[in-house]
């Protein structure tokens, strides 16, 4: 009967575990400036600045970046990463909203005409989680 009682109220605990996706970003060309990530949870949200469910920032270096984006319950996301090499905090586009600072997805690559959709980028997680991200 013990036992049960311990299962029973520590089940919540388990269940709502959170996760950590440790992201690694090759291909960082210099040292100046932050390597930003940002996590997606669902394609209505997908690339929008104003709904992004959580972020994570690291100070550049030339070659690997790594950083960790913790606290994460079990689900579906997808990543967007950009190298913000003059530090301003957001991503410079021309006028015709070209990136001008290296982008790369989680999967997902670059087209031609904009950016891959969310179900190109998307993955699972229910444990913690490794990605590698060229720029």
């Amino acid at each position: 009967m013990k036992a049960f009682l311990l299962i029973l109220i520590l089940s919540p605990w388990y269940m709502s575990s959170q996760n950590t996706i440790s992201v690694h970003v090759h291909n960082v060309l210099s040292d100046k400036g932050d390597v930003n990530v940002a996590v997606y949870n669902s394609d209505a949200s997908f690339l929008s600045f104003d709904e992004v469910y959580t972020t994570g920032t690291e100070a550049a270096h030339k070659g690997l970046v790594k950083l960790q984006i913790e606290d994460l319950p079990s689900g579906e996301y997808a990543l967007a990463v950009f190298h913000d090499e003059n530090g301003n905090g957001k991503l410079d586009t021309n006028w015709l909203g070209i990136p001008k600072e290296r982008v790369a997805f989680s999967k997902g690559k670059m087209k031609t005409f904009g950016p891959p959709k969310y179900q190109e980028c998307a993955f699972r997680i229910t444990s913690d989680y490794e990605i590698d991200i060229s720029l």
